[in-house]
C-alpha cells in the first residue's frame, strides 16, 4: 500500500513536470515503475508507453487549442514512427533480450535526453540557424528523411517507452520545415500515436497490473494539467536544467543497479 501511494505521488509529480517544461517528465516513469513499485522490466516499458501516450495527448490540447498542431507534417510523420514503435516493442519482446540490455540502452537515452534539456535554448538557436542554411538542401529529400528519423525515434520509443521529444522537435523543423512554436504540440500528437502502436506490440506479451497502469495514468495527467497551471508562476526554463541534471543521477543509478 505504501509503495503504491508513494508510486501515485510520484506519478503525479511526473504529470506536473511535463506539465511545466512541456516534456521529458514522463522519461522517469519506468524508473519509478520499475524501482518504486517493483514491476519486472519489460512490463514496465509497455505501461510506461500508456502512460506515456494518454498523457502526451492531454498535452497536445492546449496546443491544438492555440493552433499550434500542424496535423499535416504529423500524418507524415507518425506513420512510420507508429510502424518502428511497434517493430521495437517486438524486438524487445524477445527472450534474447533481457532486462540489462533494456535498462542500459534506456539510460544511455536518458543522458541524451537530459543534454538537450540542459542545452534546450542554445540548441533551439542552433536547429533554427541550420535549418536556415540548409533549406534547400532538406527540402530535396525531406520526404524520405522524415519517415526514415520517424521510423529510428518509433524504434526507441518501443524498445525502451521514451517519448522520444528530444529527437522528433528537431527533426520537425530541420527536416519538416514546422515553426518552433508548432513543434511542441506537433511532437507531443506524434508520441501518443506511436507509444499506443508501441503499446500494441507488447499486448499479449508481457503481464501488466492493469490497475497500477490505470493509477499512474490517472495521477500522471492530473499533474500534467496542475503543471500547466503553474507556469503562469514559474520560468519553466530553470526548471528543465535543473531536471536534466536530475536525469542525468536517476540514469547514472540504473547503470550502478546493472
Amino acid at each position: 500500500m505504501i509503495k503504491l501511494i508513494l508510486g501515485t505521488i510520484l506519478a503525479i509529480c511526473i504529470g506536473i513536470t511535463l506539465g511545466l517544461i512541456g516534456g521529458g517528465g514522463s522519461i522517469l516513469a519506468l524508473p519509478i515503475l520499475k524501482y518504486v513499485m517493483g514491476v519486472e522490466t519489460k512490463s514496465a516499458v509497455a505501461m510506461t508507453l500508456v502512460i506515456v501516450g494518454v498523457v502526451s495527448l492531454i498535452g497536445v490540447i492546449p496546443h491544438w487549442l492555440k493552433g499550434n498542431v500542424n496535423f499535416k507534417t504529423a500524418l507524415l510523420f507518425s506513420p512510420a514512427a507508429m510502424l518502428g514503435a511497434y517493430l521495437g516493442a517486438r524486438i524487445a519482446s524477445l527472450p534474447i533480450i533481457n532486462s540489462t540490455i533494456q535498462l542500459i540502452f534506456f539510460a544511455v537515452m536518458m543522458l541524451v535526453a537530459a543534454f538537450f534539456m540542459i542545452r534546450k535554448s542554445s540548441r533551439i538557436s542552433e536547429v533554427k540557424q541550420h535549418h536556415d542554411a540548409d533549406e534547400k538542401h532538406h527540402d530535396k529529400y525531406r520526404f524520405f528523411l522524415i519517415p526514415t528519423e520517424g521510423l529510428i525515434v518509433g524504434i526507441v520509443t518501443g524498445f525502451v517507452g521514451v517519448g522520444g521529444g528530444f529527437m522528433i522537435i528537431p527533426a520537425l523543423v530541420l527536416l519538416g520545415k514546422t515553426p518552433m512554436k508548432e513543434a511542441v504540440g506537433t511532437s507531443l500528437l506524434i508520441i501518443t500515436f506511436k507509444s499506443l502502436a508501441g503499446f500494441a506490440g507488447y499486448f499479449g506479451q508481457v503481464p501488466m497490473d492493469v490497475n497500477i497502469m490505470i493509477i499512474f495514468t490517472i495521477a500522471a495527467s492530473l499533474g500534467t494539467i496542475f503543471g500547466a497551471y503553474l507556469t503562469e508562476f514559474i520560468k519553466p526554463k530553470l526548471l528543465e536544467k535543473s531536471f536534466g541534471y536530475f536525469v542525468i543521477a536517476v540514469a547514472v543509478y540504473i547503470l550502478i543497479q546493472r
